[in-house]
C-alpha cells in the first residue's frame, strides 16, 4: 500500500501546476487544497492503477485510507472513481470505510460523488435501505444529502416507497443543498414515472420548498 500511495503522490506532484491550483480550490470556496491537475488528466494518471485493481479484485481499504487522508482533494476524487470502479467488489462490510469518507472531508463534489455508491450496494444488500432511512433523519445535512440521493439513476429498480419516506423527513429544512436534493432526486425519477413525481407534489406540495418544486418539475 505505502509504495501505491507513493508512487501515485510522486505522479501527482509532478503533474501540479500551482497556477490551476489556485482557481480549483477558489472555485470549492477555498475549502481544500489542490495540485490543480484537471480531470481528465487525474484519471489518465490513475488509468494504470485502477486497472490493476480491478485485476486483482480486491479492495485496498488501507490505500483508501490513505488517499482519503491526503490533504489534496484530488486523492478524495481518486478514492470516488476507485470505489466506482471497483463497485462489484464492495459489500456490507465495507459500509463502515464508507461512512467514514461520508463524514469527513465534506463538499457537495465529495458526497454528491459518494451517493451513488451507497446507491448501487443498495441493490444488491438490503440493509442499505435501513441505513439510508436513519441517514434521513441524522444531524448532519451531508449524510442525509445522500440518503436523499442514493437512489439517483435507478430509474425501473427504484424504491417509491423508501424514497417517499426519505424525502418526508426532510421537509421543513432551511439547508439548500438538502432543498435542491429533494428536487434533483424527484425530477431525476421523473424521467422515468412522470406520474409518480406529479402524484406525490400534489400529495406533498405544500410542505416542500419552492427550491424543491421548482427542481421536481423541470421535466413534467
Amino acid at each position: 500500500m505505502m509504495r501505491k500511495f507513493s508512487d501515485l503522490k510522486a505522479l501527482f506532484e509532478a503533474s501540479a501546476s500551482p497556477e490551476r491550483a489556485l482557481s480549483m480550490s477558489a472555485y470549492m470556496r477555498n475549502k481544500f487544497p489542490f495540485y490543480g491537475i484537471p480531470a481528465p488528466q487525474r484519471r489518465l494518471l490513475c488509468k494504470p492503477l485502477l486497472q490493476a485493481e480491478k485485476r486483482a479484485g480486491v479492495i485496498d481499504a488501507d490505500f483508501l485510507a490513505r488517499c482519503w487522508a491526503d490533504e489534496h482533494r484530488e486523492f478524495q476524487y481518486l478514492v470516488i472513481e476507485y470505489l466506482v470502479a471497483m463497485r462489484r467488489f464492495l459489500r456490507p462490510e465495507h459500509l463502515s470505510m464508507l461512512e467514514t469518507f461520508a463524514r469527513s472531508k465534506q463538499w457537495w463534489d465529495s458526497i454528491d460523488g459518494l451517493h451513488g455508491i451507497f446507491g448501487y450496494l443498495g441493490l444488491n444488500y438490503p440493509e442499505v435501505a435501513s441505513l439510508m432511512l436513519k441517514w434521513s433523519e441524522d444531524e448532519d445535512f451531508w449524510i442525509r444529502r445522500i440518503a436523499i440521493d442514493h437512489q439517483i439513476g435507478r430509474k425501473e429498480l427504484t424504491d417509491t416507497r423508501l424514497l417517499e419516506r426519505i424525502l418526508i423527513a426532510n421537509f421543513g429544512s432551511r439547508e439548500f443543498f438538502i432543498n435542491k436534493a429533494i428536487g434533483w432526486s424527484l425530477r431525476n425519477y421523473s424521467r422515468t414515472d412522470a406520474d409518480w413525481v406529479r402524484t406525490f407534489i400534489e400529495k406533498h406540495g405544500e410542505r416542500m420548498s419552492r427550491l424543491s418544486l421548482r427542481e421536481a418539475s423541470k421535466y413534467l
